[in-house]
């Protein structure tokens, strides 16, 4: 008897940590490239400790067969891999608004090496989204995060077939929004850089002599850090409203 029941814990443990392990590869801040991978997964190993308790009762039994059991667990590393992405993708809006802002603002070859999205992006980029990354942290959004792939149990039932229509109209939605996001806080800059680019187009058709190019770099630079400045405060915190909102909402969608 206490056989079966260390084997039925551990197994139950297994499967909770499959799922709280795959969406901690990908949620923003634990799934870094900096953050170590021994990190990572001792806080796998907790949270599927503590989670485990909780969800056990709605747990299956142990498969009979070893298909049946890989099955089991391709479903929950996906719907972790689910929940990580969502997140992963409202956070790379602002590397797509850190792009389009370098290319208004006449920065498009800074480049530098963006840890959070582990390639190469423009130092704007790499700025919002390290700033918005840490916004997360401070604001807490990041036990909205943790809470959704433990309250995910409630959603999306353990062994049962995955719902892949809903999950890939979330996903859609998803990158819509975070491509709307990313215009919107771009938006500022396209103004300032389409009445700059006409200012500077007159300029050069009525003083064809003048080396427009040496003139307009540091004038166009020095604005959209001073635009960068007013507007900063208010981008971020936009970002963390409509992070909150739309990973929230993308669970009732479908």
């Amino acid at each position: 008897m206490l056989a079966e029941l260390l084997s039925f814990n551990l197994f139950a443990l297994f499967l909770v940590f499959a799922r709280v392990g795959a969406a901690l590869m990908l949620l923003p801040g634990f799934g870094e490239t900096y953050v170590a991978p021994r990190v990572r997964l001792l806080l796998a190993i907790a949270i599927a400790v503590l989670v485990t308790p909780i969800v056990e009762a709605a747990l299956p039994a142990l498969p009979e067969s070893p298909i049946q059991l890989l099955l089991l667990l391709a479903g929950e590393i996906g719907i972790g891999i689910f929940f990580g992405a969502l997140a992963r993708v409202l956070l790379s809006g602002l590397f797509v608004a850190g792009m389009v802002i370098s290319y208004q603002i006449g920065l498009a070859n800074a480049f530098v090496y963006d840890l959070t999205a582990a390639q190469q992006g423009s130092i704007v980029g790499n700025f919002l989204t390290t700033t918005g990354l840490l916004l997360l942290f401070v604001t807490n959004v990041h036990h909205l995060m943790l809470g959704s792939v433990v309250q995910s149990y409630n959603l999306f039932e353990v062994g049962a077939p995955l719902p892949l229509d809903d999950l890939a109209y979330a996903m859609t939605h998803m990158v819509a929004k975070s491509f709307v996001l990313a215009m919107e806080i771009a938006a500022p800059f396209f103004i300032i850089g389409l009445t700059f680019y006409l200012g500077l187009g007159l300029l050069g058709r009525l003083m064809p002599q003048v080396q427009v190019f040496f003139i307009a770099m540091p004038v166009q630079i020095a604005i959209g850090l001073l635009i960068m400045a007013m507007t900063g405060i208010a981008a971020l915190s936009w970002f963390v409203a409509q992070f909150q909102e739309g990973y929230v909402n993308a669970f009732t969608l479908g």
